[in-house]
């Protein structure tokens, strides 16, 4: 009788260590749901229409305005030769590492270059060299398009049914985007003519009579004088906004060119631009030389300077 109870109390053990039966696990994970594909984005609207609300205050978070090609960071944007590598020319030396380049992945889509003509690509070489003597920000000109929408300074987007409007934080500029063709510009600008319209919830800009004196950044890249930038500017979340343009001029580029990055919106305190008017902030560096009596340094040295010119001139 033990015998038989003890057969049968090892034979139960067993079968309860048994892997279970394979079919219905298989048959599990076959019921089991597929993935949820997320949803696209639907920015929000303005109050009582279908048009995405662009309103706010937006920044980028790159280097580009140093360099819109992938660039590593170097001493500083302007460099002499030294005894084993270059080191910063002797008009920022004094900055140290405040002046020094970081460095950037770049926002020049494709092969990350731009493609120049080569006499093209001459004049940026030659602005790269001297980039702290002629740069146009240096002297506080308007940066023009595509450039202002990537300076480290915020910019905020006013935005009705009936207007679109840019204020951006360096330098006061502005842009009036107008929401009817409003034909060939009357005259070429710092910031150019911008006419948006809507493809779906991408807002598209074509920005055309801008002057060639405006660079793309702070290492010479340039555009000409028949450049036309198409932007479009697209809510990809609550909080941030792709930016793509597309850059043509055949004077200057052997082809149709493109730039893509992120834009980010501020939220709380930092939703205000703050004011960045700087051209009473270069009076010294273009005026002081005017100076009945300049200061010592640059402005001094170039009152000399033409001082010595006009009296060559003179002795001719």
């Amino acid at each position: 009788m033990k015998t038989t109870v003890s057969a049968i109390a090892l034979t139960l053990a067993l079968a309860s260590c048994a892997s279970p039966p394979v079919t219905p696990a298989v048959a599990m994970a076959d019921s089991s749901p597929a993935p949820a594909v997320p949803a696209a984005y639907r920015a929000p609207r303005l109050p009582g229409t279908n048009i995405p609300d662009f309103n706010g205050v937006w920044r980028v978070m790159n280097t580009a305005n140093y360099n819109i090609e992938a660039h590593p960071a170097q001493a500083a944007l302007q460099l002499r030769p030294g005894p084993y590598v270059p080191v910063p020319a002797a008009s920022v030396v004094a900055l140290g590492a405040i002046g020094a380049v970081p460095a950037g992945v770049g926002i020049v889509q494709g092969d990350g270059k731009i493609p120049y003509t080569a006499d093209a690509l001459a004049i940026r070489d030659e602005n790269r060299a001297k980039a702290v003597e002629n740069d146009p920000e240096v002297k506080c000109y308007l940066p023009g398009i595509p450039r202002a929408n990537y300076m480290d300074k915020p910019f905020q987007i006013f935005q009705s049914d009936k207007a679109f409007f840019i204020a951006y934080e360096y330098a006061g500029a502005v842009r009036n985007v107008f929401l009817q063709d409003p034909g060939e510009a009357p005259v070429d600008s710092w910031m150019g003519q911008s006419y948006g319209k809507w493809d779906g919830d991408t807002f598209v800009v074509e920005v055309t009579g801008l002057l060639p004196d405006t660079w793309l950044d702070r290492s010479g890249n340039i555009h000409g004088s028949t450049t036309k930038v198409v932007e479009r500017w697209t809510r990809t979340s609550e909080h941030t906004m792709r930016y793509e343009a597309e850059i043509t001029d055949e004077e200057v580029y052997t082809k149709p060119w493109k730039i893509a990055f992120n834009l980010y919106k501020a939220v709380g305190e930092d939703a205000q631009l703050q004011q960045f008017k700087c051209v009473e902030f270069v009076e010294e560096l273009m005026y002081g030389h005017l100076r009945k009596n300049p200061l010592p340094g640059p402005a001094l040295e170039r009152a000399m300077r033409e001082a010595e010119e006009r009296a060559r001139e003179g002795s001719n």
